[in-house]
Protein backbone atom coordinates (compact mmCIF):
# COMPACT_ATOMS: atom_id res chain seq x y z
CA UNK A 1 0.00 0.00 0.00
CA UNK A 2 1.29 3.93 -0.97
CA UNK A 3 1.72 5.24 2.09
CA UNK A 4 3.76 8.25 0.52
CA UNK A 5 2.14 11.66 1.34
CA UNK A 6 2.94 14.05 -1.29
CA UNK A 7 5.75 13.50 -3.37
CA UNK A 8 3.84 12.82 -6.67
CA UNK A 9 6.24 14.38 -9.46
CA UNK A 10 8.91 12.73 -7.89
CA UNK A 11 7.43 8.98 -8.20
CA UNK A 12 6.41 9.84 -11.46
CA UNK A 13 9.86 10.56 -12.45
CA UNK A 14 11.09 7.33 -10.94
CA UNK A 15 8.58 5.38 -12.38
CA UNK A 16 9.16 6.91 -15.99
CA UNK A 17 12.46 5.61 -16.16
CA UNK A 18 11.08 2.25 -15.54
CA UNK A 19 9.26 2.58 -19.19
CA UNK A 20 12.46 3.95 -20.94
CA UNK A 21 14.39 2.01 -23.38
CA UNK A 22 17.82 1.90 -21.69
CA UNK A 23 19.55 1.63 -18.85
CA UNK A 24 19.20 4.58 -15.96
CA UNK A 25 21.75 5.97 -13.42
CA UNK A 26 19.43 8.31 -11.24
CA UNK A 27 21.02 10.15 -8.01
CA UNK A 28 18.29 10.67 -5.21
CA UNK A 29 19.55 13.67 -3.22
CA UNK A 30 18.74 15.81 0.03
CA UNK A 31 18.95 17.09 3.27
CA UNK A 32 19.13 14.68 6.36
CA UNK A 33 15.87 12.83 7.33
CA UNK A 34 13.73 14.86 4.36
CA UNK A 35 12.77 10.83 3.39
CA UNK A 36 14.44 9.89 0.15
CA UNK A 37 15.22 6.45 1.01
CA UNK A 38 11.19 6.34 2.64
CA UNK A 39 10.47 7.81 -1.38
CA UNK A 40 12.46 5.03 -3.10
CA UNK A 41 11.33 2.26 -1.11
CA UNK A 42 7.92 2.85 -1.12
CA UNK A 43 7.87 3.81 -5.07
CA UNK A 44 9.04 0.12 -5.72
CA UNK A 45 7.76 -1.34 -2.74
CA UNK A 46 11.08 -3.07 -2.12
CA UNK A 47 10.99 -4.96 -5.33
CA UNK A 48 14.46 -4.45 -5.52
CA UNK A 49 17.27 -7.30 -7.55
CA UNK A 50 19.28 -5.71 -5.82
CA UNK A 51 19.76 -2.74 -2.55
CA UNK A 52 21.86 -2.05 0.17
CA UNK A 53 22.82 0.57 2.57
CA UNK A 54 26.39 2.44 3.35
CA UNK A 55 27.44 2.06 6.92
CA UNK A 56 28.77 5.02 9.04
CA UNK A 57 31.76 5.59 9.76
CA UNK A 58 32.71 1.74 8.40
CA UNK A 59 35.93 1.12 6.68
CA UNK A 60 36.34 -0.53 3.80
CA UNK A 61 36.47 -3.64 4.81
CA UNK A 62 32.95 -3.35 6.62
CA UNK A 63 31.74 -1.71 3.18
CA UNK A 64 32.56 -4.83 1.39
CA UNK A 65 30.94 -7.10 4.09
CA UNK A 66 28.15 -5.56 4.03
CA UNK A 67 27.66 -5.57 0.09
CA UNK A 68 28.56 -9.27 0.35
CA UNK A 69 25.87 -10.07 2.55
CA UNK A 70 23.88 -8.30 -0.02
CA UNK A 71 24.49 -10.36 -2.76
CA UNK A 72 24.20 -13.61 -0.74
CA UNK A 73 20.72 -12.50 0.59
CA UNK A 74 19.54 -11.97 -3.17
CA UNK A 75 21.36 -15.21 -4.34
CA UNK A 76 19.72 -16.90 -3.01
CA UNK A 77 17.11 -17.37 -5.29
CA UNK A 78 19.61 -18.67 -8.28
CA UNK A 79 21.59 -20.34 -5.62
CA UNK A 80 24.61 -17.52 -5.95
CA UNK A 81 27.09 -17.36 -3.10
CA UNK A 82 30.08 -15.73 -4.07
CA UNK A 83 33.48 -15.41 -2.44
CA UNK A 84 33.79 -12.19 -0.22
CA UNK A 85 35.40 -9.41 -2.79
CA UNK A 86 38.59 -7.93 -1.78
CA UNK A 87 37.96 -5.53 -3.99
CA UNK A 88 35.46 -3.06 -5.00
CA UNK A 89 35.94 -4.08 -8.87
CA UNK A 90 35.68 -7.45 -7.82
CA UNK A 91 32.63 -6.55 -6.34
CA UNK A 92 31.02 -4.79 -8.82
CA UNK A 93 32.01 -8.03 -11.25
CA UNK A 94 29.73 -10.41 -8.59
CA UNK A 95 26.86 -8.26 -9.23
CA UNK A 96 27.11 -7.93 -12.98
CA UNK A 97 27.15 -11.46 -12.26
CA UNK A 98 23.96 -12.17 -10.18
CA UNK A 99 22.17 -9.67 -12.16
CA UNK A 100 23.08 -12.21 -15.53
CA UNK A 101 21.22 -14.74 -13.44
CA UNK A 102 18.02 -13.41 -11.70
CA UNK A 103 15.47 -12.67 -13.60
CA UNK A 104 14.05 -8.45 -13.13
CA UNK A 105 12.29 -8.58 -9.74
CA UNK A 106 8.23 -8.72 -9.76
CA UNK A 107 8.26 -9.37 -13.43
CA UNK A 108 9.25 -5.73 -13.97
CA UNK A 109 11.43 -5.48 -17.14
CA UNK A 110 14.43 -3.77 -15.54
CA UNK A 111 16.31 -4.64 -12.66
CA UNK A 112 16.22 -2.30 -9.77
CA UNK A 113 19.22 -1.92 -8.14
CA UNK A 114 19.44 0.73 -4.92
CA UNK A 115 22.55 1.66 -3.50
CA UNK A 116 21.57 4.21 -0.30
CA UNK A 117 24.24 6.46 1.62
CA UNK A 118 26.17 6.25 -1.40
CA UNK A 119 29.16 8.90 0.08
CA UNK A 120 29.45 6.33 2.99
CA UNK A 121 30.91 3.57 0.62
CA UNK A 122 33.23 5.92 -0.91
CA UNK A 123 36.08 5.07 2.40
CA UNK A 124 39.83 6.96 2.30
CA UNK A 125 41.60 5.17 -0.83
CA UNK A 126 38.82 1.99 -1.46
CA UNK A 127 38.56 3.43 -4.97
CA UNK A 128 34.87 2.95 -4.73
CA UNK A 129 34.52 5.26 -7.48
CA UNK A 130 36.91 3.64 -9.82
CA UNK A 131 34.44 0.17 -8.99
CA UNK A 132 31.43 1.72 -9.36
CA UNK A 133 32.75 3.75 -13.00
CA UNK A 134 33.58 0.87 -14.53
CA UNK A 135 30.32 -1.02 -13.43
CA UNK A 136 28.13 1.46 -15.27
CA UNK A 137 30.44 1.79 -18.16
CA UNK A 138 31.34 -1.40 -18.92
CA UNK A 139 28.34 -3.10 -18.12
CA UNK A 140 25.37 -1.84 -17.14
CA UNK A 141 25.19 1.24 -19.38
CA UNK A 142 25.64 -1.33 -22.51
CA UNK A 143 22.19 -2.85 -21.58
CA UNK A 144 18.93 -2.21 -21.70
CA UNK A 145 17.47 -3.41 -17.99
CA UNK A 146 19.01 -1.38 -15.33
CA UNK A 147 17.65 1.41 -13.15
CA UNK A 148 20.74 2.63 -11.00
CA UNK A 149 19.17 4.42 -8.11
CA UNK A 150 21.91 6.11 -6.21
CA UNK A 151 21.08 7.96 -3.11
CA UNK A 152 22.92 9.92 -0.11
CA UNK A 153 22.74 12.91 2.32
CA UNK A 154 26.05 14.06 2.57
CA UNK A 155 25.28 16.92 -0.15
CA UNK A 156 29.18 17.90 -0.35
CA UNK A 157 30.20 14.46 -1.87
CA UNK A 158 27.15 14.04 -4.12
CA UNK A 159 27.39 17.17 -5.72
CA UNK A 160 31.53 17.24 -6.07
CA UNK A 161 32.02 13.71 -6.35
CA UNK A 162 28.89 12.38 -8.17
CA UNK A 163 26.93 14.87 -9.65
CA UNK A 164 29.77 17.14 -10.83
CA UNK A 165 32.12 14.71 -11.07
CA UNK A 166 34.77 15.22 -13.91
CA UNK A 167 36.07 11.14 -14.39
CA UNK A 168 34.96 8.23 -15.60
CA UNK A 169 31.25 9.24 -13.94
CA UNK A 170 31.51 12.23 -16.08
CA UNK A 171 27.86 12.99 -17.54
CA UNK A 172 27.00 9.41 -16.98
CA UNK A 173 23.65 10.38 -14.44
CA UNK A 174 20.91 10.35 -16.84
CA UNK A 175 18.63 11.90 -13.81
CA UNK A 176 18.95 14.28 -10.72
CA UNK A 177 16.21 14.32 -8.40
CA UNK A 178 16.39 16.64 -5.25
CA UNK A 179 13.73 15.98 -2.68
CA UNK A 180 13.17 19.19 -1.06
CA UNK A 181 11.39 19.55 2.31
CA UNK A 182 7.67 19.62 2.64
CA UNK A 183 5.84 22.83 0.99
CA UNK A 184 2.92 24.30 3.83
CA UNK A 185 0.42 21.85 1.82
CA UNK A 186 2.00 18.72 2.01
CA UNK A 187 2.68 19.46 5.35
CA UNK A 188 -0.93 20.34 6.42
CA UNK A 189 -1.69 16.89 4.55
CA UNK A 190 0.88 15.06 6.91
CA UNK A 191 -0.24 16.24 9.74
CA UNK A 192 -4.04 15.34 8.71
CA UNK A 193 -2.79 11.42 8.09
CA UNK A 194 -0.95 11.38 11.20
CA UNK A 195 -4.81 12.32 12.84
CA UNK A 196 -3.99 16.02 13.83
CA UNK A 197 -6.47 18.72 14.10
CA UNK A 198 -4.89 21.75 14.44
CA UNK A 199 -5.95 24.89 12.66
CA UNK A 200 -3.32 26.60 9.94
CA UNK A 201 -2.26 28.96 12.44
CA UNK A 202 -0.63 26.29 14.31
CA UNK A 203 0.04 24.16 11.17
CA UNK A 204 1.94 27.40 10.01
CA UNK A 205 3.48 27.49 13.21
CA UNK A 206 4.78 24.43 13.35
CA UNK A 207 6.79 24.75 9.25
CA UNK A 208 8.34 28.26 10.78
CA UNK A 209 10.20 26.41 13.48
CA UNK A 210 10.61 23.04 11.72
CA UNK A 211 10.36 23.36 8.16
CA UNK A 212 8.45 20.61 6.18
CA UNK A 213 11.12 17.77 7.32
CA UNK A 214 8.94 14.55 7.26
CA UNK A 215 11.22 13.27 10.22
CA UNK A 216 10.50 15.89 12.23
CA UNK A 217 7.05 15.75 11.66
CA UNK A 218 6.93 12.56 12.43
CA UNK A 219 7.83 13.29 15.74
CA UNK A 220 5.07 15.75 16.96
CA UNK A 221 1.99 14.31 19.17
CA UNK A 222 -1.24 14.76 18.01
CA UNK A 223 -2.91 15.19 22.12
CA UNK A 224 -0.76 18.15 21.90
CA UNK A 225 -0.97 21.92 20.76
CA UNK A 226 1.86 23.29 18.08
CA UNK A 227 3.20 25.28 20.64
CA UNK A 228 3.82 22.17 23.41
CA UNK A 229 4.97 19.99 20.92
CA UNK A 230 7.45 22.76 19.92
CA UNK A 231 8.57 22.50 23.58
CA UNK A 232 9.00 18.85 23.62
CA UNK A 233 10.87 18.41 20.90
CA UNK A 234 13.26 21.39 20.83
CA UNK A 235 13.56 22.90 24.49
CA UNK A 236 15.03 20.90 27.67
CA UNK A 237 18.06 19.00 27.90
CA UNK A 238 16.70 15.98 26.35
CA UNK A 239 14.25 17.57 24.09
CA UNK A 240 14.86 15.17 20.94
CA UNK A 241 15.61 17.87 18.25
CA UNK A 242 18.09 19.56 20.67
CA UNK A 243 21.38 18.61 19.07
CA UNK A 244 19.55 18.06 15.56
CA UNK A 245 21.84 21.19 14.42
CA UNK A 246 25.06 19.98 14.43
CA UNK A 247 23.89 16.63 13.72
CA UNK A 248 22.34 17.93 10.53
CA UNK A 249 25.42 20.13 9.02
CA UNK A 250 27.74 17.12 10.07
CA UNK A 251 25.87 14.58 8.16
CA UNK A 252 25.46 16.80 5.22
CA UNK A 253 29.07 18.58 4.41
CA UNK A 254 32.48 17.28 4.73
CA UNK A 255 34.41 20.64 7.16
CA UNK A 256 31.08 21.42 7.96
CA UNK A 257 32.35 24.20 11.09
CA UNK A 258 32.22 26.08 7.32
CA UNK A 259 29.04 25.88 7.00
CA UNK A 260 27.63 26.27 9.97
CA UNK A 261 29.72 29.53 10.33
CA UNK A 262 27.99 30.86 6.71
CA UNK A 263 24.32 30.11 7.94
CA UNK A 264 25.09 31.93 11.63
CA UNK A 265 26.37 34.91 9.91
CA UNK A 266 23.27 34.98 7.58
CA UNK A 267 21.08 34.62 10.63
CA UNK A 268 22.38 38.27 11.72
CA UNK A 269 20.95 39.64 8.83
CA UNK A 270 17.19 38.49 7.62
CA UNK A 271 17.99 40.82 4.46
CA UNK A 272 20.72 38.34 3.82
CA UNK A 273 24.93 39.35 3.12
CA UNK A 274 26.29 40.46 0.10
CA UNK A 275 29.94 37.86 -0.68
CA UNK A 276 31.93 41.09 0.97
CA UNK A 277 30.09 41.47 3.86
CA UNK A 278 29.96 37.36 4.54
CA UNK A 279 33.54 37.61 4.35
CA UNK A 280 34.05 39.88 6.83
CA UNK A 281 32.12 38.06 9.42
CA UNK A 282 33.54 34.17 8.35
CA UNK A 283 37.15 33.60 8.50
CA UNK A 284 36.48 31.66 4.85
CA UNK A 285 38.64 32.42 2.14
CA UNK A 286 37.47 34.59 -0.70
CA UNK A 287 37.38 32.54 -3.91
CA UNK A 288 36.84 28.94 -5.14
CA UNK A 289 36.02 28.03 -1.52
CA UNK A 290 33.11 30.28 -0.82
CA UNK A 291 31.64 29.81 -3.76
CA UNK A 292 31.89 25.93 -3.71
CA UNK A 293 30.12 26.52 -0.06
CA UNK A 294 27.81 28.89 -0.65
CA UNK A 295 26.88 26.96 -3.77
CA UNK A 296 26.06 23.10 -1.73
CA UNK A 297 24.15 25.19 0.87
CA UNK A 298 22.05 26.71 -2.29
CA UNK A 299 21.57 23.04 -3.53
CA UNK A 300 20.53 21.92 -0.42
CA UNK A 301 17.98 24.66 -0.11
CA UNK A 302 19.99 26.20 3.53
CA UNK A 303 20.24 29.15 1.55
CA UNK A 304 19.16 31.01 -1.45
CA UNK A 305 20.64 34.23 -3.51
CA UNK A 306 19.25 36.98 -5.41
CA UNK A 307 19.72 40.44 -6.65
CA UNK A 308 18.66 43.67 -5.83
CA UNK A 309 16.40 45.11 -8.59
CA UNK A 310 18.06 46.45 -11.35
CA UNK A 311 21.47 46.04 -9.84
CA UNK A 312 23.00 43.10 -11.45
CA UNK A 313 26.88 42.98 -10.23
CA UNK A 314 26.14 42.00 -6.81
CA UNK A 315 24.55 38.99 -5.09
CA UNK A 316 22.79 38.51 -1.50
CA UNK A 317 22.39 35.45 0.09
CA UNK A 318 19.62 34.69 2.42
CA UNK A 319 19.39 32.01 5.14
CA UNK A 320 15.91 30.47 4.26
CA UNK A 321 15.72 27.32 6.09
CA UNK A 322 13.18 27.50 8.76
CA UNK A 323 14.87 24.93 11.38
CA UNK A 324 18.18 26.95 11.08
CA UNK A 325 17.13 29.95 11.19
CA UNK A 326 15.02 28.72 14.49
CA UNK A 327 17.76 27.20 16.25
CA UNK A 328 20.17 30.21 15.44
CA UNK A 329 17.49 32.46 17.27
CA UNK A 330 16.95 30.12 19.90
CA UNK A 331 17.92 27.31 20.79
CA UNK A 332 21.51 28.69 21.60
CA UNK A 333 20.26 30.51 24.44
CA UNK A 334 20.88 29.30 27.51
CA UNK A 335 17.13 29.48 28.50
CA UNK A 336 16.84 27.22 25.87
CA UNK A 337 17.33 24.15 28.50
CA UNK A 338 14.18 25.07 30.39
CA UNK A 339 10.64 22.91 30.13
CA UNK A 340 8.22 25.19 28.87
CA UNK A 341 10.62 27.79 27.28
CA UNK A 342 8.72 27.73 24.41
CA UNK A 343 5.00 28.53 26.08
CA UNK A 344 6.74 30.46 28.36
CA UNK A 345 7.99 32.50 25.62
CA UNK A 346 4.84 32.70 23.28
CA UNK A 347 3.19 35.98 22.35
CA UNK A 348 5.77 38.26 23.48
CA UNK A 349 7.63 40.72 21.48
CA UNK A 350 10.56 38.21 20.85
CA UNK A 351 7.88 36.08 19.37
CA UNK A 352 6.11 37.89 16.99
CA UNK A 353 9.23 39.66 15.95
CA UNK A 354 10.67 35.68 14.95
CA UNK A 355 7.46 35.04 14.07
CA UNK A 356 7.13 38.03 11.57
CA UNK A 357 10.72 37.25 9.95
CA UNK A 358 9.72 33.39 9.84
CA UNK A 359 6.68 34.42 7.59
CA UNK A 360 8.99 36.07 5.11
CA UNK A 361 11.07 33.10 4.43
CA UNK A 362 7.50 30.64 4.57
CA UNK A 363 6.50 32.95 1.20
CA UNK A 364 10.26 33.36 -0.21
CA UNK A 365 9.91 28.86 0.01
CA UNK A 366 6.33 29.23 -1.65
CA UNK A 367 6.70 31.15 -4.97
CA UNK A 368 5.38 29.55 -7.18
CA UNK A 369 2.19 29.36 -4.92
CA UNK A 370 2.40 33.11 -4.33
CA UNK A 371 2.51 33.41 -8.56
CA UNK A 372 -0.44 31.42 -9.29
CA UNK A 373 -2.51 33.13 -6.34
CA UNK A 374 -1.44 36.45 -8.21
CA UNK A 375 -2.34 34.55 -11.45
CA UNK A 376 0.61 35.25 -13.70
CA UNK A 377 2.57 31.59 -12.91
CA UNK A 378 2.53 31.44 -16.46
CA UNK A 379 4.63 34.47 -16.93
CA UNK A 380 8.39 34.64 -17.02
CA UNK A 381 9.83 36.50 -13.71
CA UNK A 382 12.83 37.04 -11.68
CA UNK A 383 12.44 37.65 -8.41
CA UNK A 384 14.46 40.98 -6.34
CA UNK A 385 14.62 43.07 -3.89
CA UNK A 386 15.15 46.70 -3.27
CA UNK A 387 16.23 49.39 -0.89
CA UNK A 388 17.19 52.73 0.05
CA UNK A 389 18.56 54.53 3.08
CA UNK A 390 14.87 55.10 4.19
CA UNK A 391 13.31 51.86 3.35
CA UNK A 392 13.03 48.48 1.41
CA UNK A 393 10.85 46.47 0.01
CA UNK A 394 11.23 42.81 0.38
CA UNK A 395 9.70 40.70 -2.48
CA UNK A 396 9.61 42.19 -5.75
CA UNK A 397 8.70 39.57 -8.68
CA UNK A 398 10.01 41.54 -11.53
CA UNK A 399 7.75 40.25 -15.08
CA UNK A 400 9.26 39.69 -18.52
CA UNK A 401 5.90 41.71 -19.55
CA UNK A 402 7.26 45.14 -18.22
CA UNK A 403 4.88 44.45 -14.89
CA UNK A 404 6.53 44.24 -11.12
CA UNK A 405 4.21 43.04 -8.17
CA UNK A 406 5.31 44.16 -5.18
CA UNK A 407 5.20 42.01 -2.00
CA UNK A 408 5.13 43.47 1.38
Amino acid sequence: MNKIIGRQKEREQLLRHLQSRKSEFVAVYGRRRVGKTFLVRQTFERSFSFSMVGLANGKRRDQLDAFHAALLTYGEAVNYRPERARTWLEAFRQLSRLLELRAPASGREKHVLFLDELPWLDTPNSKFLMGLEHFWNSWASARDDILLIVCGSAASWMINQLLRNRGGLYNRITDRLKLDPFNLHDTEAFLLHQGFALNRYQVLEIYMTLGGIPYYLDQLQPHLSATQNIDRLCFGEIAPLRLEFDLLYQSLFSKHERHQRIVTALATKNRGLSRKELLKLTDVKDGGSLTRLLRELEESAFVRSYQLLHQRRERIYQLIDPFTRFHLRFLTNSEANEDNFWQNHYGTGAYYAWAGNAFEVVCLNHLPQLKRALGISGVQTKVATWRSVDAQIDLLIDRHDQVINVCE
